[in-house]
């Protein structure tokens, strides 16, 4: 530990100062530079640059209009990005668990960032090891390294043992000796090697990156084609660079990424408003597609608290208080369990000192200690530590009431559970959250499905479950009793019950990947060690902002202010993303096919362009540009599904091809009279506009009251436009032909028509 000494005082504040530091970048934000990159520095931009030069030096500046989009797009997307970098950024320092560590003799709470090599960390159950190490001291520590190994079971842990980052310490207490920091942890090179800014998989970025990759194909040869074509056909040389830029401009999406960045990023702002920290952005792409939602009942349906409630004596004359004092005082960082009996034994009594003690696990359901003279105890599930008999059936029945039960039991070996004689019933009332009810009726009218999975009796969870109005709440199934080696058949079971109880933690992974199995995207809720298996393997985890840090830092989404109600919300802002971004990919994607047949048709036929730059940048802004800015932030409590790339090009190819057949047609028809080149292309973006108005408003659908302003305002913005001077001088517009705007006007009311009838024939067409 390059001469770094440490003893059971820790290390000195002198060697703290000079010690290396435990630096990791976040997991839920970006540097600034890759932000930068990420909106400036891009294919498309490189494209439109150099396209955005030739006009300035070979046309007119009108014509470069698109130019100063894409530097206000850029700034956009750069703006908000640091708006979501810095709520992100804000939340996780609130959800970064403080460490134990012991510094000059005395224990004290620093921040993750603080740690230094050699520093003494201190453990308990529920703790996550940020750091690797060596442990010096052991109380029954036991370790999940599960995330990094695979292996399900807990590892014992003694003095001089590994123990590395990454894992979390599910039962007993101790401490180790930071051997490994900052990006030399071996959880820290996992992550870097994996990328510093991880994204789960997401289907709508993928989606959107595979239309860009493929129109960037598509964009290289029908340019160079539309290029070759309009110089070759054109005695002037600035009109031909014009109308090829023109085509391979509007063939560009830009836009499209950008809203899509831009959506997210404000739903991560939203979000953050609401507390709630997104560690990984697309998890908001996960919370639209979620039907099913399992939920650990402690934590998330009760609060985390709980209080004795009695103290049920089964045999007389047996000290019940002075074993419950010392059992429940056995461990400095107690668990919610052990709080609820220190409220009325706040101390243990003289003569109890243990000379052994196994501490709780979610596993073994139980914890107790050896103290001598006054025999071997334990605590914990009566369906564990008894087999019949009065106790059991009295605390069947207490169960059904919704209290938690434990038996306290006398043993003879501490061990194996040897000859258990139960000696009293001691019940735990829990706190159900009052925002429960509200939020399980939300994911009930959603036809979101909720299972309930729970550590506890059977009967305690389907007691509250049954009360706050769960369906099927009044069946629920002993885990213990599910097969082991048969998925297909735990999958059917999942499907008919909703209630489960005595689950172990890896059984409740075992439910989400059965679940995923059937097809099913699965969120699960949790707070404590016992979830952190299922949280990492369900499509979305979510934390409670109160659970364990070990559970805290698996989770994708984790609600800070410990908020049951605020789940709505939270899958209420992953459909308003998806589905507008859904919307604007089908503008965006009509807009490039429609340029592509257009760039190949006049390639082809070597003739002029219909329109101008400038005639493109004028309707996308009033079909495309302006209306996503509202569009793809609007409210929507859309489900979304998957298909997402299929969808939108049943949507967008016929769409764009038809609206390229009507502008050609409009274009051609007006080319072959005695009209000029301005008013023929006129002709065409009057063609051009309603057409692409129309496919607007179908995607706009269903409408209300601020879509059909609107949708209804970008036609009256366009009529005005082409009634005032300045603004027909500047767009090159002269819609002075009666002949040439009557057929532009009858041509696209017949590709509307059309368009109609191929999206709803692709099933595309909303309602």
């Amino acid at each position: 530990m390059d001469g770094l000494t440490s003893t059971v005082d820790g290390l000195t504040s002198a060697q703290v100062a000079v010690a290396k530091t435990n630096h990791v970048p976040r997991r839920s934000s970006r540097s600034l530079s890759a932000i930068f990159r990420a909106n400036v520095l891009t294919l498309f931009n490189l494209v439109i640059g150099v396209l955005w030069v030739l006009i300035l030096i070979f046309g007119e500046w009108q014509d470069s209009l698109f130019g100063l989009i894409i530097v206000a797009n850029a700034l956009i997307g750069i703006i908000q990005e640091l708006r979501a970098k810095r709520t992100l950024d804000k939340l996780a320092v609130i959800n970064e668990a403080p460490v134990r560590v012991r510094r000059d003799g005395r224990e004290q709470e620093i921040h993750p960032h603080e740690v230094v090599l050699g520093d003494l960390i201190l453990l308990a159950s529920g703790d996550r090891l940020l750091v690797d190490g060596e442990v010096v001291v052991s109380d029954g520590l036991e370790v999940d390294e599960s995330l990094l190994t695979g292996e399900a079971d807990p590892v014992h842990k003694k003095a001089g043992d590994q123990v590395l980052s990454g894992s979390f310490a599910v039962a007993g207490s101790g401490a180790f000796v930071a051997t490994r920091v900052g990006t030399d942890a071996y959880a820290a090179k996992l992550t870097e090697e994996a990328s510093k800014f991880h994204l789960a998989h997401s289907e709508l970025r993928a989606g959107v990156a595979n239309f860009i990759k493929y129109i960037t194909w598509l964009v290289i040869p029908i340019g160079a084609l539309l290029m070759y074509s309009q110089i070759s056909n054109s005695v002037d040389f600035g009109t031909a660079i014009t109308g090829a830029v023109a085509g391979i401009v509007t063939m560009i999406p830009e836009g499209l990424v950008l809203m899509t960045s831009i959506a997210f990023a404000v739903g991560v702002v939203r979000l953050g408003r609401r507390r709630c920290l997104v560690q990984e952005l697309p998890a908001i792409e996960g919370l639209a597609r979620v039907d099913v939602l399992c939920l650990d009942k402690t934590g998330t349906l009760t609060a985390g608290g709980m209080d004795l409630g009695e103290v049920l004596p089964l045999r007389d004359g047996q000290p019940i208080d002075a074993a419950l004092a010392a059992l429940s005082n056995l461990d400095q960082r107690p668990n919610a369990t052990a709080r609820a009996i220190r409220g009325r034994y706040p101390a243990a009594l003289d003569g109890w000192t243990a000379v052994e003690s196994v501490p709780f696990s979610s596993a073994r359901k139980w914890s107790g200690a050896d103290f001598g003279e006054r025999g071997a105890w334990v605590l914990g599930a009566p369906d564990v530590l008894l087999d019949g008999g009065d106790g059991y059936d009295r605390a069947a029945e207490l169960a059904t009431t919704g209290a938690r039960v434990l038996a306290l039991c006398r043993v003879g070996d501490l061990r194996s559970l040897e000859s258990p004689d139960p000696v009293a019933l001691v019940t735990l009332e829990q706190r159900v959250r009052p925002d429960a009810h509200e939020t399980l009726r939300y994911f009930a009218k959603q036809g979101v499905t909720v299972k309930v999975i729970s550590g506890d009796n059977p009967e305690a969870v389907s007691a509250i479950a049954t009360g706050l109005g769960i369906p099927d709440g009044d069946r629920s199934v002993d885990a213990r009793t599910l097969p082991d080696d048969d998925p297909d058949k735990l999958g059917e079971l999942l499907d008919s019950y909703a209630v489960f109880g005595r689950v172990s933690p890896q059984q409740k992974r075992a439910f989400v990947n059965a679940l995923q199995a059937r097809g099913h995207t699965v969120a699960m809720t949790g707070d404590g060690v016992n979830d952190v298996l299922a949280l990492k393997d369900a499509d979305l985890g979510i934390a409670m902002g109160a659970g364990s840090p070990a559970t805290k830092a698996v989770a994708q989404v984790v609600l800070l202010d410990d908020k049951f109600a605020t789940l709505p919300h939270v899958v209420g802002e992953g459909r308003r993303v998806l589905a507008n971004i859904e919307r604007v990919s089908n503008l965006f994607l009509t807009k490039t096919f429609y340029a592509i047949v257009l760039s190949l048709a006049v390639g082809v036929a070597g003739v002029m362009f219909p329109f101008a730059p400038r005639h493109s940048t004028l309707t996308n802004a009033l079909t495309i540009g302006i209306p996503v800015l509202f569009l793809a932030l609007a409210p929507t409590l859309e489900r979304s599904k998957p298909g997402f790339v299929p969808r939108v090009l049943r949507f967008a190819v016929p769409a764009g091809v038809l609206c390229a057949v009507a502008v050609l047609t409009s274009f051609w028809a007006a080319h072959s009279g005695t009209s000029t080149l301005i008013q023929d292309q006129t002709s065409a973006v009057i063609t051009l506009f309603l057409t692409t108005w129309w496919v607007l408003v179908l995607i706009t659908r269903p409408l209300n009251w601020w879509r059909v302003i609107l949708v209804g305002s970008m036609p009256v913005v366009f009529a005005v436009g082409l009634t005032l001077p300045f603004v027909r001088a500047f767009f090159a517009l002269e819609p002075g032909d009666i002949s040439n705007d009557l057929t532009a006007v009858g041509v696209s009311l017949v590709a509307a028509i059309l368009i109609s009838v191929a999206v709803r024939v692709t099933g595309t067409l909303r309602t």
